[in-house]
Formats: C-alpha cells, sequence, structure tokens
C-alpha cells in the first residue's frame, strides 16, 4: 500500500493561500480583484487609480460607473459676494460707489422700501459723494417675467454704470436681471433662464457693478448669482444662475431688519431655514452628473461641501435659536442682527451647494395659487404665497422621503432643533426631523398646516407636479430622487436624464403628503 507524500508549502505558495483566505472572508471594493468573470485589458494597465472621496459614505453606495454614464464631478467651486456686516453700514455706500468710479447709479427698490429709512440714508450717501443716480420702485414682491422686463426696459436707455438694490430678495434679484440684461442688450430674458424653460447660456462677461442692500433677512440674495422670478405663461417659478450675477458687494445693516412686519419676518425666516436643510442634505457634489467640460459650465449649484456645509449648519443653528425670538419680539436687537447674519451664512452654503426638493415644489405653490390665497401680515394688492410659506409647507414631507439617503446627516439636522438623538435608530431618521420640523412652524405661529390651508386639493396634484417637473437645477441635487442611484443629469426631458413617471409619481405623492401636517 503506497502511502502519499506530503510535500510542505513554499513561503510564496503559504503567502498565496493566505491572500486567498482574507479575499474570501473579506472582499475587495475593486471591481477587478471581486469579481472572477472580469478580465484586465491592456488598455487599462495605464488607467489612473481613482482617488478614494470621503464623500463617498453621505449617500447610498452607488454603481460603478460604466463607459456610458456621464462622468461625475471631481472638485467644487466656492463663490460669494464681499460682505459688510454692522449697524450703520449702508451710510458708507456712496463711498463704495465713489471708490468703484461710479458716475450713474441706478438704484433698484420697491414702493414700500422707498419710504423707509433705508433709502433715506441711501439718498443721503450718494449726495455727499455727488453720485448722479436714478431711482427705480416699481419692483414686485415676488416678481414676474413682466415686472423684470418693465425693470429692464427702464434701465436700458439710462445707460448706468452702476447698480444698487436696496430692499428683499424680489428687488435684488430684479437688479442681478436689470444688470445682466444692460449688459446684453440683445439677449432676452429666456435667453439665460434655466433649460428646459429657457436656453440656459452661460454668463460669459463680467456685469457692471452691483451692491445689495437687503432689508430683510431671508434670501441671502445679497450673495449669490441665483435670480428667481415668475414665469407667469408657465404659471411656475423660474430663474437665472450664475456666479457673474452675484453682487460685488453685501451691505448688510441689521438696523435695516427693524421694520419687517412679523408675518414678513416669520417667512423669511423659514426661507433661510429651508435654504440651510437643503444645501446640508443635498448631494454631495462627487455625486453629481455630468463632470463640466469646461469651468465655465460648472453650475452654482454644486451639491453640498466641505465648505458649504459649514455655513449651512450654523445657519440652521442660529435659526432655529433665533427666529422665534425675533418674530415676537421686534425690539430684541440681537435676534434681529443674528437673523439677518444667518441669512447671509445661508446664501452663502445654498449659493454654491445648492437647494432641492422643498424650492423645487415651492415654485408651483406661490405661482398657481389656486384660490387666489393672501398671506396674514402681508400688505400687498395682490394674492400672495410667500416664498418661505411655500417653501416650508413641504418640508415635513420632503425631509421624511430624502432620508434613507443619508440618516446621519437627517439626525444632525434634528440634533439642531433640540432633539436628543442618542438613541435615535437611523431607520427612524425622517421622522424625527420632520416632527422637529412640524413642532417648529406651530411653535413659530400663523403658518398654514399643509398646501389644504393654502387652498390646494387633490386635484391640484398633478398641475403641482408639471410645474415642478422643469426645476431641472435643483431637483438633481435632490438625494433618492432621481433614476438609478437618485442622481440626475441636465439635458433631455423634465429633469433631465431620469425616469420622468417615476419623478412624476414620486412628487405627486409628496404633494399629497404635504396636504396636512
Amino acid at each position: 500500500m503506497s502511502s502519499a507524500i506530503r510535500i510542505a508549502p513554499t513561503r510564496a505558495a503559504k503567502a498565496l493561500n493566505l491572500l486567498r483566505a482574507i479575499q474570501f472572508t473579506h472582499p475587495p471594493s475593486c471591481p477587478c480583484h471581486s469579481n472572477p468573470s472580469h478580465h484586465h485589458h491592456l488598455h487599462h494597465q495605464h488607467r489612473p487609480t481613482p482617488a478614494v472621496s470621503r464623500f463617498a459614505d453621505r449617500t447610498h453606495r452607488r454603481g460603478y460607473a460604466t463607459p456610458q454614464e456621464p462622468l461625475k464631478e471631481y472638485a467644487f467651486e466656492m463663490a460669494a459676494s464681499s460682505i459688510r456686516f454692522g449697524p450703520g453700514a449702508t451710510q458708507e455706500v456712496g463711498m463704495d460707489l465713489a471708490n468703484m468710479g461710479a458716475k450713474r447709479v441706478a438704484v433698484v427698490t420697491d414702493e414700500t422700501v422707498d419710504q423707509l429709512d433705508a433709502m433715506r440714508q441711501v439718498r443721503e450717501a450718494l449726495a455727499r459723494e455727488g453720485i448722479a443716480y436714478r431711482v427705480y420702485n416699481k419692483v414686485m414682491v415676488e416678481p414676474k417675467d413682466y415686472s423684470i422686463q418693465a425693470a429692464i426696459d427702464w434701465a436700458k436707455p439710462y445707460a448706468p454704470d452702476a447698480f444698487l438694490a436696496v430692499g428683499g430678495g424680489s428687488v435684488i434679484d430684479t437688479a442681478k436681471l436689470m444688470n445682466l440684461l444692460v449688459c446684453y442688450p440683445s439677449h432676452t430674458l429666456l435667453d439665460f433662464v434655466n433649460a428646459p424653460l429657457g436656453r440656459g447660456l452661460p454668463v460669459d462677461r463680467k456685469l457692471l457693478p452691483l451692491i445689495a442692500v437687503p432689508t430683510t433677512a431671508g434670501t441671502g440674495s445679497e450673495t449669490t448669482g441665483t435670480a428667481i422670478f415668475d414665469l407667469a405663461s408657465r404659471r411656475a417659478k423660474t430663474g437665472v444662475a450664475h456666479r457673474n450675477l452675484k453682487p460685488t458687494l453685501g451691505i448688510c445693516d441689521p438696523l435695516n431688519t427693524r421694520t419687517m412686519p412679523s408675518a414678513v419676518k416669520a417667512s423669511s425666516g423659514l426661507d433661510v431655514l429651508c435654504h440651510a436643510l437643503e444645501s446640508w442634505t443635498a448631494i454631495p457634489f462627487s455625486e453629481r452628473t455630468p463632470r463640466p467640460t469646461n469651468p465655465l459650465l460648472r453650475p452654482a449649484y454644486q451639491g453640498a461641501n466641505p465648505i458649504s456645509d459649514v455655513f449651512s449648519l450654523a445657519a440652521l443653528k442660529s435659526t432655529v435659536k433665533y427666529l422665534p425670538r425675533a418674530v415676537r419680539d421686534p425690539d430684541d436687537a440681537e435676534a434681529q442682527s443674528e437673523m439677518l447674519l444667518a441669512a447671509t451664512l445661508a446664501g452663502v452654503g445654498f449659493g454654491n451647494a445648492g437647494v432641492h426638493l422643498c424650492h423645487g415644489m415651492s415654485y408651483p405653490i406661490s405661482g398657481q395659487n389656486p384660490s387666489q390665497y393672501t398671506h396674514p401680515g402681508y400688505a400687498v394688492p395682490h394674492p400672495i404665497i410667500p416664498h418661505g410659506v411655500s417653501v416650508a409647507v413641504t418640508a415635513p414631507a420632503v425631509f421624511r422621503f430624502t432620508a434613507p439617503s443619508n440618516p446621519r446627516r437627517h439626525l444632525q439636522a434634528a440634533e439642531a432643533f433640540g432633539v436628543d438623538i442618542t438613541n435615535v435608530a437611523e431607520s427612524s431618521a425622517g421622522e424625527v426631523l420632520a416632527d422637529a420640523i412640524q413642532s417648529f412652524l406651530e411653535e413659530l405661529g400663523d403658518q398654514p398646516r399643509g398646501l389644504r390651508a393654502l387652498g390646494f386639493g387633490r386635484r391640484d396634484v398633478a398641475a403641482l407636479v408639471e410645474g415642478t417637473i422643469p426645476q431641472a437645477r435643483v431637483l438633481g441635487l435632490a438625494p433618492g430622487f432621481g433614476g438609478a442611484g437618485g442622481v440626475l443629469t441636465s439635458g433631455g426631458a423634465g429633469t433631465g436624464g431620469g425616469d420622468v413617471e417615476r419623478e412624476r409619481e414620486v412628487l405627486g405623492g409628496l404633494f399629497e403628503e404635504a396636504m396636512e401636517y
């Protein structure tokens, strides 16, 4: 009977067996070595190994790219206006314009602000420096495309060499678009409006100097290159977004927000709240597609990034702390000042990271207004659902939906509302944050408890969905909303690249859930 001869394994064999054992129990993430059917090819040999991103854990793991998929973004870019903050800073605006060499200034405001102390200070400051100016005070609150066009038609023959906007977001956004079309006199507004509603042309030249003096603590428009308005023919909000639109300087003077009515403070502050929440929870910049072929084409809204995160989270915490105080007590100087600062911080955050579903869904809400609702406390000659109200009303439903994409981020947001998240399971992140937002809105007071309180019903859901679908600029940043992997690309039908029917289904469900809370 013969016996088998055992041969001691060599060192190389031992090493190989150990490697195989490790690979079996801890398969590598590399698609080459974790897939037995994968074969290396010659053209792979010199391809650089992609760096491991520290943003990879911020959303669900996604499938590996195929040659047919657009390349994901690999860089982010931060842009914001210069900001001067301090009580009384408005009086310096004449010197600022003189320093810029301005000779003919277009001062843009609305009829209400034109009667306030902010405009008195502006007139005095310009007179001290001997600067010629004209005032356009016909800006519409929640501007329409036709009100924007009227302002542009006023500005072109005046041919200013600088703009000065004094007012809320409506005034500042109007001034941005006046500046744009004065510098592009042969173009139309729709040439620059975001696709698919407009042509989405890039702003490829420097515009005239623009100084923004905000009189509300909300939009953060003094820091951003975004201008929003109603496209009346489509009954939906849209806008233009490019870094070159951002003001040259934002003068944030807390003395200018003292005259805001309580209802305006609340609505403006809710805009800050959602700016912060949405930019904090937007998809990471490294998940956005397609990668731009030229830096000029990199959008203003790029997805969350390490710098925007700092501003967004700080703004969220300040808003939760100070907005209720600012609304209750107009003499609370600290709260008023901190809310103006929070609006500016949130502007820097969302002006680079972007917003997503709350804002995308808000545009048809305020644009359609089927019952001609007018929010209490707004003394305007036309029906109005204020922007902050239209944004916040869907927030509980939205963040309940987006939470599975990144439970940790949503729990951190809930913690900013004062929730003890020590023992909260990640699977409960959406409910916990939604409850925190609802409680905040209820305690703030005078807020509609859902779309039904604004006059909407199930009959309006389809129109609301169709008014949201074109908002590609913001929907593409919504985690978990797009097609495979939750990432939407630009171009194509609907929001561009996703399953449009699935998008309609998701949006319809969100609008129905937002009817009441």
